[in-house]
């Protein structure tokens, strides 16, 4: 079982007919430098990341021990920078900071499983299974039937408190968000049963000594009410960062039928959309707004993908292939109305 996100196919060794429009996009990426890793700036990244972390986190224990409530108000840093290392564990599992994959999985290892208690087997295998097939019902475990679903046919099978809540999903999106921080913990205990010993325990353990120290952090720094009341609030938003930064890029496009039989171009294009970025865009949204780039070249190095755009762009012109691309605001529209509309046959 794999316990570390992986690369997809290289495109390079794609099937002819799944290639043949890809492959001339691939040679000017490569000609233009974009494939080289950033070692350097992944390395002040990381090293700049961790340091805020450890000074929001002192911080927790200096104003918690004073038995001051304004000790929630660090919740809102501390969600945002365990945003930031969730999206540095991401880049770790695509490969796209360092040469050996043993370094990429420490690194995945430590911001997800250490420092957010969020599984790298869990993400690797779920994350994989969304780039092979975006979209795809059946196959992309992001568009399977959950809390929410994304089809009309998805829908009218829903019963009971199920079918409430699909018939008002779209109004609910943003509260279920909420519970998201503490849903990843869940999943990826529960994914440690895929795993064979050594997985288990490797991840286990991290997972583990995430919870302990978390809860040591806080038990030990502020009365019990205040130590719950900060979690609860510190996951409520850090799932919702992580669920605004992710909802724009898939939901309300295209979802390819069983039997289609796209090449690896369409197959990402057709179903990713763009968010216009802005420095402030780009560093709420982790830089995956370029989400249709990100699809094509899975280890392209997160800081190149605004330099792949006006690339991927203008070759999709060339060659006839819708390229999506909205704002931060019309890009939630956009997925609330799809929802919208799949509840549609419940009301």
């Amino acid at each position: 079982m794999p316990t570390v996100l992986t690369t997809l196919e290289p495109p390079e060794r794609l099937p002819d007919s799944a290639a043949s429009e890809f492959t001339p996009l691939l040679r000017a990426v490569r000609e233009a430098g974009l494939l080289r890793r950033r070692r350097t700036h992944y390395a002040l990244t990381i090293t700049a990341n961790l340091l805020v972390f450890a000074a929001v986190w002192a911080a927790v224990a200096l104003v918690g021990g004073t038995g001051s409530w304004w000790v929630l108000a660090l919740a809102l840093p501390a969600a945002v920078l365990s945003a930031r290392s969730g999206f540095v564990g991401h880049d770790a599992g695509h490969q796209q900071i360092a040469a050996d994959r043993r370094v990429n999985r420490a690194i995945a290892l430590f911001h997800g499983n250490l420092l957010l208690g969020m599984g790298a087997a869990w993400w690797s295998d779920k994350h994989n299974r969304h780039h092979a097939n975006p979209n795809h019902v059946g196959k992309d475990p992001d568009v399977e039937v959950g809390a929410l679903v994304w089809t009309r046919a998805q829908a009218v099978e829903r019963q009971g408190f199920a079918r409430f809540l699909t018939r008002h999903q779209a109004r609910l999106f943003f509260p279920m968000l909420l519970l998201e921080g503490l849903a990843l913990k869940v999943a990826s205990f529960r994914d440690l049963r895929r795993l064979d010993r050594t997985g288990r325990l490797v991840e286990g353990s991290l997972l583990v000594a995430h919870l302990a120290g978390y809860a040591a952090l806080l038990l030990t720094t502020m009365p019990l009410p205040q130590a719950l009341a900060f979690a609860a609030l510190h996951h409520a938003l850090f799932g919702l960062h992580l669920g605004c930064a992710f909802a724009p890029n898939h939901k309300g496009m295209e979802m390819p039928e069983e039997g289609a039989r796209w090449g690896h171009l369409r197959r990402q294009v057709l179903t990713s959309r763009n968010v216009r970025g802005n420095p402030a865009v780009d560093f709420l949204l982790g830089g995956l707004n370029y989400q249709i780039e990100h699809h094509l070249f899975p280890s392209l190095p997160r800081p190149h993908l605004r330099l792949a755009r006006p690339l991927v762009r203008a070759h999709c012109a060339r060659i006839g292939v819708r390229y999506t691309e909205t704002g931060l605001f019309d890009s939630y529209a956009q997925a609330l109305g799809h929802m919208h509309a799949v509840g549609a046959p419940l009301r």
